[in-house]
């Protein structure tokens, strides 16, 4: 009863402000209700109608330490949602379709990482494995750089843009050098490239990753396997390559047996 005399009160005072100026006794006041009618009936009826609007979001006040565990969860998912094909390299959200590149973008990119794709291995390509070669090279794929010479086998990360049986020119060559001279890039040493042939794409060993806090009933663990490329090296070029030198064994000359000679007792 006090709340709905307030309220009448209330919506009377409000009533005379906004009115023009009439006279104080004769401002109406709304019926009186029963106590069974709810408050929204009460306000309707009233001269002055106030809607109010509450908001759509509502909040949940909590003490309870596991709230953090949650939302270490929730963004856990949204990370996973984001997640690279394996195909070609390129990013895909959610399982969506895969970004399409056209060839100059292919070769800018590949140009950019330190190779570029040539084509793939044909049965006429017969002396393309040579055998070995005092020359040695040093050279960028990406940010990693390895020594390689003729005939040796490599794992970089995954290749974009090429398959198995794919020749590439890795053009990013740092150093060249021989048993007797050696040629320092500036940061690439000009005319040298070195040429190698992927042989197979493959995963590297499987990596774990634990995450903790503690007090919190957090653990994560993940595992990762690095998608790796395969190269063999066929050619070195750039320098001038030493002539191979043929070392022949001395021929022992002909010669008699020496005779055995009875020795007496």
């Amino acid at each position: 009863m006090a709340n709905r005399r307030c309220l009448q009160l209330l919506t009377s005072r409000v009533s005379a402000l906004f009115s023009a100026n009439p006279p104080f006794h004769t401002l109406s006041t709304p019926p009186p209700l029963s106590t069974h009618e709810p408050l929204k009936a009460l306000i309707s009826n009233s001269p002055l109608v106030f809607t109010p609007h509450w908001s759509a979001h509502t909040r949940h006040f909590s003490s309870d330490r596991n709230d953090d565990v949650n939302e270490d969860s929730q963004d856990d998912d949204d990370d996973d949602e984001i997640g690279y094909s394996s195909d070609d390299g390129s990013l895909s959200k959610g399982g969506g379709s895969k970004r399409e590149y056209t060839a100059e973008e292919m070769e800018e990119e590949a140009a950019g990482i330190g190779y570029k794709v040539v084509g793939p291995l044909e049965k006429t390509d017969d002396g393309v494995f040579k055998p070995y070669e005092p020359v040695f090279a040093v050279i960028q794929i990406g940010s990693h750089q390895f020594k390689v010479s003729n005939g040796d086998s490599i794992f970089t990360e995954r290749l974009k843009f090429c398959e198995v049986n794919d020749k590439l020119i890795l053009n990013k060559v740092l150093l060249v050098g021989t048993s007797s001279q050696t040629m320092i890039g500036r940061p690439i040493v000009p005319d040298a490239a070195v040429h190698a042939v992927v042989e197979e794409h493959a995963l590297d060993a499987k990596v774990l990753i634990f995450k903790k806090k503690r007090r919190k009933n957090y653990r994560r663990t993940k595992g990762h396997r690095q998608e790796l490329t395969k190269l063999r090296i066929i050619d070195i070029q750039g320098i001038q390559k030493p002539e191979p030198v043929v070392t022949e064994k001395p021929s022992k000359a002909p010669g008699k047996k020496p005779e055995k000679v009875a020795v007496a007792a």
